[in-house]
């Protein structure tokens, strides 16, 4: 069936029962170009999402996603649990039913042009939940306009992806870059071929993505790597993070980034199904690492650090830093708001080092009809 051809209104036999609550929803596609792959095309009613901090310094932040759900299909993603939202699954409904903002650019402007907005000019982040250079992205092209209009407002902004395409865009950003703060950040964490295959099938390859930050570099503009996440007894090896960090340093990054894996509940589950299949003789010390909790102890995250600062060093790299509430790469045009920041709340980041951090939370506007019981795997 070809897009051209869906009628817009209609919805097809493949919308979801949960989807079906909304009544935003303009259609659902499938078609041949992504074999597996339902989209579900709905009016946004916000574009802006703002995301609550942990600190009088840093007391919120604010982000847009285009798209909700990611063909990525990482095994470890921390923004699985938001799919139940919609009755949607935490597992294969997350990697293949992918809701669609398709007038995100046109209600954004309506939100950027408020007075209100105009006074502060936030940073926005994008990124920090599904990622916005997802494969639809080549179908979609959503994000050309919400550049045009971040820069237009005068909003300074950031991205965070793992997707070659934003090559795409970058004569945009770099216009954009002579109006605004744009902070660019590469998501590489694995650099053995057959390992990051496995456990994000849906992502390009460690090569293409350090040729992007290559191409980033070339256009004048900034580039992170997030080595994130760091898997414990796969990734963190001396081996695996010396030949990681030289080839950071070859694609001329400005900045590297690093944590080791957590695992949320719904994720956990998820991810042992991954490691159940790919790599049994970890299940006992995955279970051991991650007993009733979320994060890697703080001891394997201090023997992490004494491990991969010295190979920073080595490769002459400098430590990026992070978004204290979005998770993201830190907006330039924030400042140094990390001082004196004392997090509050339940949920903390902690980083590598064991430092705690201020809470990261994820949300996005949604009808209270959508709310579901916690959804199986599958």
């Amino acid at each position: 069936m070809r897009w051209e051809n869906q009628e817009l209104g209609v919805e097809s036999d493949d919308a979801l029962p949960g989807l079906a609550k909304l009544n935003n929803l303009v259609r659902t596609v499938r078609t041949p170009e992504f074999d597996g792959i339902v989209f579900h095309e709905i009016l946004a009613k916000s574009a802006l999402n703002q995301v609550p901090g942990g600190s009088k310094v840093m007391p919120y932040a604010w982000t847009i996603n285009p798209y909700r759900g990611c063909s990525h299909a990482c095994s470890y993603c921390f923004a699985r649990p938001t799919h139940k939202y919609l009755e949607l699954n935490v597992g294969r409904d997350f990697d293949s039913q992918i809701i669609v903002k398709v007038n995100v650019a046109e209600v954004l402007r309506r939100e950027l042009a408020r007075p209100k907005w105009q006074e502060n000019r936030h940073p926005v982040a994008l990124g920090t939940n599904t990622d916005p250079y997802q494969r639809a992205e080549g179908r979609y092209k959503l994000m050309p306009e919400i550049i045009r209009a971040l820069a237009e407002a005068r909003t300074p902004f950031s991205i965070l992806t793992k997707g070659t395409l934003l090559r795409r865009d970058l004569p945009l950003l770099a216009e954009a870059s002579r109006q605004v703060p744009v902070d660019l950040a590469m998501s590489i964490a694995i650099y053995d071929d057959e390992l990051q295959q496995s456990v994000e099938p849906g992502t390009p390859r460690a090569k293409e993505r350090l040729a992007t930050v290559t191409a980033v570099r070339n256009a004048g503009l900034d580039c992170s790597v997030f080595m994130m996440p760091i898997l414990p007894f796969l990734t963190d090896t001396t081996e695996h993070l010396d030949f990681a960090l030289s080839q950071v340093k070859a694609s001329g990054a400005t900045s590297v980034l690093y944590t080791a894996l957590h695992l949320k509940p719904g994720v956990k589950e998820w991810f042992t199904f991954w490691l159940e299949r790919e790599h049994p003789e970890l299940i006992a010390k995955y279970a051991e690492l991650y007993q009733g909790r979320t994060y890697a102890p703080k001891e394997y995250r201090q023997w992490l650090a004494r491990r991969i600062k010295p190979l920073i060093a080595k490769h002459g790299l400098t430590r990026g830093r992070e978004d204290l509430v979005t998770g993201g790469i830190e907006s330039s045009a924030t400042g140094d708001r990390r001082a004196g920041v004392v997090p509050r709340g339940r949920a903390t980041r902690i980083d590598a080092d064991g430092e705690r951090r201020t809470p990261l939370v994820f949300f996005e506007e949604m009808d209270a009809a959508t709310l579901a019981p916690e959804p199986t795997l599958f």
